[in-house]
């Protein structure tokens, strides 16, 4: 995604590594979680075969620790 490009984390590609980079309030954690949920379930609708992921499988950082805990509740 570009700078440009709005994020949409319902229909974003899963395959391979994304930075959501942007300010306060804006809805990262949001965004981290639904693209969490979609590994879990998985839901890639460029990739219909894809297969569900477990939770150990997936590596997710944060830059807070509030954000970490909303995101392991």
């Amino acid at each position: 995604m570009t700078a440009s490009t709005p994020l949409d984390a319902l229909t974003m590609p899963l395959a391979g590594r994304h930075l959501i980079e942007a300010s306060a309030g804006t809805g990262k954690t949001f965004t981290l979680a639904a693209l969490y949920l979609r590994l879990i379930l998985g839901h890639d609708p460029t990739d219909p075969d894809r297969s569900p992921m477990l939770p150990p499988e997936i590596l997710v950082m944060t830059f807070t620790r509030d954000a970490t805990k909303e995101l392991r509740d």
